[in-house]
């Protein structure tokens, strides 16, 4: 790569609608160009032209359906390089500016989606617990354990290593300034705390919130207190 690509490059991020895009598709799903252009409060027009560089750049995939235009995160590394640019930034947002703002800034440090698996205090305290019960390792980059892998088995989520994405990998907590666990193990079990209703969403944003069921599994599972998860 060239000085003038990787200026190109950067310069996709470096504009204010096209890096709300980027990080409102960090929840995983695919949005309309009319969702993102009313979420960046952009209009119409804007957002297209928007989202054909992001798409023409490989950080975004385009789907169509009918009339329908839909967008998301091209894959798993772009993902990363998001959250990392945001952790990297380390910036004090400063004071909310509303009660509304607030408790979405609450609600998104307490716990939220990183693209495909748990983030904020969340997915801190969960990837604390499985490395204090020996199901993961910290020492040098995040594997997981052979009891780490059986544990998974046990929940009924095998785990395939072999592809392209590593089983576990580290991902910065850009509110905690600490790793949590993402890779495919990270994925797996994010999917499924939502399909055991351990976790549901909550609001417009990657926020979510534990279930009383999600706290009686995970006190079960690896001996989290539901304190630590409020």
């Amino acid at each position: 790569m060239t000085a003038s690509e990787l200026a190109a490059f950067a310069a996709l991020l470096a504009d204010r609608t096209r890096a709300a895009f980027c990080l409102a598709l960090l929840d995983g799903r695919a949005w309309t160009a009319g969702e993102l252009a009313r979420h960046a409060r952009v209009a119409p027009s804007t957002a297209s032209e928007h989202l054909g560089r992001l798409v023409e750049g490989g950080l975004l995939a385009e789907e169509r359906q009918g009339r329908h235009r839909y967008v998301r995160l091209a894959d798993a590394r772009v993902a990363q390089l998001v959250e990392d640019l945001a952790a990297f930034t380390g910036r004090d947002p400063g004071p909310p500016r509303s009660l509304a703002d607030a408790s979405a800034r609450s609600a998104m440090a307490r716990g939220r989606t990183c693209y495909d698996h748990l983030a904020g205090r969340l997915g801190i305290v969960v990837t604390d617990a499985m490395t204090a019960r020996g199901l993961l390792r910290q020492d040098a980059g995040f594997a997981l354990t052979g009891s780490g892998l059986g544990w998974f088995r046990d929940l009924g989520v095998p785990l395939a290593p072999g592809g392209r994405r590593p089983v576990a990998r580290g991902c910065l907590d850009w509110t905690e300034r600490r790793p949590h666990l993402a890779g495919l193990a990270g994925a797996e079990l994010c999917r499924h705390a939502f399909d055991a209703g351990w976790c549901v969403r909550i609001g417009t944003e990657r926020a979510v919130r534990v279930t009383p069921a999600g706290e009686r599994a995970l006190g079960e599972l690896l001996g989290i207190d539901a304190e630590a998860l409020g």
